[in-house]
């Protein structure tokens, strides 16, 4: 079809450093390439370094849940990774979840419950 984007893996997706607004993050998961955390013209530093204490991986936007922005450090599985939910109404505000290569993780959600499970806190944000 006309105007569909081919997905690619999310390890294979280029980064593109143009730069973008908060209003123009997309809703859902971008497919075919990666936007950075530094491409954030509005990116609070607290998400910048995010990934500063397991290796320093690239921090890519991931989707909005409500009206938090969640963005990821590292690869989705198989090393350290954390993900950090930026409340887009209050830019200060954030919330992070580790995920260990292990699978487990840990995490405080903005209800200000502790999460063990990745899905609980993303529902956390959901609810929020």
């Amino acid at each position: 079809m006309v105007g569909m984007v081919t997905p690619l893996p999310a390890d294979k997706r280029p980064f593109d450093p143009t730069p973008v607004h908060t209003e123009d993050l997309p809703p859902t998961p971008v497919r075919d390439r990666n936007i950075p955390a530094a491409a954030w013209v509005e990116a609070p530093a607290a998400l910048l370094e995010a990934g500063d204490d397991i290796g320093r991986p690239p921090i890519a936007y991931k989707r909005r849940l409500g009206r938090w922005l969640l963005w990821r450090a590292g690869p989705a599985r198989g090393a350290d990774a954390r993900y950090v939910a930026v409340d887009s109404a209050d830019l200060a505000r954030l919330c992070a979840f580790r995920l260990l290569p292990d699978g487990s993780g840990s995490g405080v959600g903005p209800s200000g419950r502790r999460h063990n499970r990745f899905r609980d806190w993303k529902q956390d944000l959901h609810d929020d």
